[in-house]
């Protein structure tokens, strides 16, 4: 008879092959070291909010003023003025045939990727995603019965994709294309030609178009971002995007989907697209009284991504630390607010991007998502935020270089002996700290070794980190 003691809670199989690195096992190992008192750089994660960027202030006045409005469940497509604020600014980017019945908001675009694929596989689907890509659109197409095949967007091509290639990837079983321009994790953008092909290959085979869009108005150095739906004729075309990036927003969740192109032919689609919108009622209802304000109102990000802005700096930063390094390459971004930065490989033959991530967090205390997280073939590969001002940059490529030339001093073997416990807390096997061994290598303890070797802790608990020695090996890599 089996017991209360031996029941075990089993997960569901459908999320046997659904992964999300970027907030995975390095992630919580960083919120592990935070609570032992380290101070974690992260970088794995565009999150304008932690690096000091602030929504613009009519939109937070926009939400005040309609609070009242918002206590009750509003439509489940969305509340009118912001359906229309979407629809008035794809008119103007020159999109036709939208009207606000077209338009579905949702809890970012996060839960629209979401929504918009479960609206449509069935077992088996396959949809056509980058290589590299979002993470969450090869997730959500896993999650919902689909297959995934990934389109590469090789380095050596500038992550561009070629169409004529993404053509033989297009079988009976393929429903949809995704296309993510200016690009997350690259910071590729298309230029219309290619746009124009992969138009014509969506309209050709009859995919649905999904075009993630989120990075629109962030763009540097003159490059030009082409909507797709300006494209896309005859064939569905579904626009993601929203307020989380250029506006600064992530925290409000407001995202939209909006449907354009062959319309005709896909009422039993939007169907059931509205069904899922009403099973979770309603979106966030105070955040999208601010979509009116932020699409119709004065764009201030054209003022961060321009020469002397914040962001454009910032990338200036990371170029300029690449182009010093022994070790790192990089194709400049030139959209969206990520570096995926190359490490040459003639130079560190047996590097890998998870020990590197690991070790770099470990080490280092600087938080970066690997290469693989993104679903590419290679190791050698990672990803940072371009958010951090010029100085955290700067001092993290000092962090970087430092470690990738002591792998160039050391053999493979002797790290993975030095790391193994590390490796242990992050892969989930073993003990959770690192060993002695390498903690006596970094001049690290861990809190808890800081905490019974002094007797300043209230001073370390008023401070936010450990004391005395700890605080002592964390300087060298200020």
């Amino acid at each position: 008879m089996t017991t209360k003691s031996e029941i075990t809670v089993r997960p569901s199989e459908s999320l046997r092959h659904v992964r999300y690195e970027i907030r995975g096992r390095l992630a919580r190992r960083a919120h592990e070291l935070e609570r032992q008192g380290y101070e974690i750089v992260s970088l794995n994660i565009g999150n304008p909010k932690a690096f000091g960027f602030r929504t613009p202030e009519t939109m937070r006045l926009a939400m005040i003023e309609n609070l009242a409005e918002a206590e009750g469940y509003c439509h489940q497509k969305g509340i009118f003025p912001a359906r229309e604020a979407v629809v008035m600014q794809q008119q103007a980017r020159g999109v036709t045939g939208v009207t606000v019945e077209e338009v579905f908001l949702g809890n970012g675009v996060s839960e629209l990727i979401d929504l918009v694929l479960r609206a449509l596989l069935n077992d088996g689907d396959e949809v056509l995603v980058p290589s590299p890509d979002y993470p969450l659109w090869t997730a959500a197409v896993t999650l919902n019965r689909g297959r995934a095949v990934h389109y590469p967007c090789r380095p050596e091509n500038g992550f561009v994709p070629d169409p004529e290639e993404i053509a033989r990837l297009v079988t009976p079983r393929t429903r949809a294309i995704v296309i993510i321009n200016p690009n997350n994790p690259t910071g590729a953008v298309y230029s219309r030609a290619t746009l124009e092909a992969l138009a014509r290959l969506a309209e050709k085979s009859g995919l649905i178009v999904f075009s993630d869009e989120i990075y629109d108005q962030m763009v540097y150095d003159g490059a030009e971002f082409v909507p797709m739906a300006t494209l896309v004729r005859d064939t569905l075309c579904a626009t993601l995007s929203g307020l989380s990036k250029v506006y600064r927003a992530c925290g409000y969740r407001v995202g939209w989907a909006s449907f354009s192109g062959r319309l005709h032919g896909a009422a039993d689609y939007f169907s059931a697209l509205e069904l899922l919108s009403s099973l979770r009622l309603c979106s966030n209802a105070v955040g999208q009284w601010a979509v009116q304000t932020a699409l119709g109102g004065y764009q201030s990000i054209r003022e961060l991504v321009t020469p002397g802005g914040r962001l454009y700096e910032s990338r200036r930063a990371i170029l300029n630390a690449v182009e010093r390094s022994r070790f790192l390459k990089l194709l400049p971004p030139t959209g969206a607010m990520y570096a995926f930065i190359g490490v040459d490989t003639t130079e560190l033959p047996n590097f890998d991007d998870r020990q590197f991530a690991l070790d770099l967090l470990e080490e280092r205390h600087v938080l970066v998502a690997p290469g693989v997280s993104f679903n590419v073939p290679y190791r050698n590969h990672f990803r940072v935020t371009t958010l951090p001002d010029s100085a955290t940059l700067a001092d993290v490529f000092g962090r970087i270089e430092d470690l990738l030339t002591e792998y160039a001093s050391e053999s493979a073997e002797a790290r993975d002996g030095k790391h193994a416990g590390a490796r242990d807390a992050v892969t989930g096997v073993g003990h959770a700290t690192r060993s002695a061994s390498a903690a006596s290598a970094t001049g690290m303890v861990s809190a808890a070794s800081a905490a019974s070797a002094t007797s300043t802790t209230g001073a370390a608990k008023a401070t936010g980190v450990p004391s005395g020695t700890v605080v002592e090996a964390r300087s060298r890599f200020k």
